[in-house]
């Protein structure tokens, strides 16, 4: 009882110390380091984008900074407009996650939640599916406790995978337990829902990665999370699913298959 009471303090403590740390800053602030960054990295007025789930590199057209959410405890998330460069009806809504660190704002990461698609009299905008976990907390109603641990579990991995791609120049590094090779990987998602295992009482959830230099080769790989002293933290990753070329085409093959929440692997 005592381990539990002193758990719950702790995050209690960790989630008071980022909302005292949100509230220092302004949505100025936020606007400010979001402009900054993507003029730092633009070329000639374009800002080149790398969409991990096409593999293509966007030639965006900044517009404006339309929005900006505030979600206590866990940062601030700002939707960005840009067009294809060139094609002003072609609108992207991009979403930049930005959390303060060490007394400062950082960029987290930058999602892409809508893109055009075409339609027969022009360009609309589609929200691309799952959506970002920061919007999940926005479409609860009052008990939906299961949810709301759902984008808490994402928001915890998605730390992870930053922080990691930060520690590896940009890439994911992950090395595959089958081969000894060191995977150069880029996030592409998390999968909805994410669920909790009721005879260990972890957390877990499948992601979609795809190899840095493979245009068509998506890795699906396993999270595992715990919760300790009131604070969850990603404690397994392994590969579930390696692409494999079959006539031609990528596909995914698993190596291993879920029984009874335990993992049996695939001969």
């Amino acid at each position: 009882m005592k381990k539990l009471i002193w758990g719950v303090i702790l995050l209690i403590g960790a989630i008071t110390q980022t909302i005292v740390a949100q509230e220092e800053f302004s949505r100025e602030d936020v606007t400010a380091l979001i402009k900054e960054h993507i003029k730092g990295k633009e070329e000639l007025g374009v800002f080149r984008y790398n969409d991990a789930r096409t593999g293509k590199v966007l030639e965006l057209e900044f517009e404006n900074v339309r929005l900006i959410r505030k979600l206590h405890g866990y940062g601030f998330f700002a939707d960005v407009d840009f067009h294809e460069k060139g094609e002003p009806q072609k609108i992207y809504d991009l979403n930049f996650w930005v959390k303060p660190k060490d007394g400062k704002l950082t960029l987290m990461d930058i999602r892409i939640y809508k893109a055009p698609k075409k339609e027969t009299d022009g360009w609309v905008q589609a929200t691309r599916t799952p959506i970002p976990w920061w919007w999940i907390p926005a479409t609860e109603h009052p008990g939906e406790h299961e949810e709301k641990r759902g984008w808490e579990i994402s928001s915890t991995m998605h730390e992870y995978i930053v922080e990691k791609k930060n520690e590896g120049n940009g890439v994911f590094r992950l090395k595959d337990d089958k081969t000894n090779q060191e995977l150069e990987l880029e996030f592409v998602e998390i999968h909805n829902p994410v669920r909790k295992l009721e005879k260990t009482g972890e957390f877990f959830a499948c992601t979609d990665f795809r190899l840095k230099e493979g245009k068509d080769q998506f890795y699906d790989l396993d999270f595992w999370l715990t919760e300790k002293d009131g604070k969850l933290e990603v404690t397994q990753v392994r590969i579930h699913k390696e692409p494999q070329e079959q006539d031609g085409h990528w596909i995914q093959m698993p190596r291993y298959e879920f029984e009874n929440e335990k993992t049996v692997e695939v001969p």
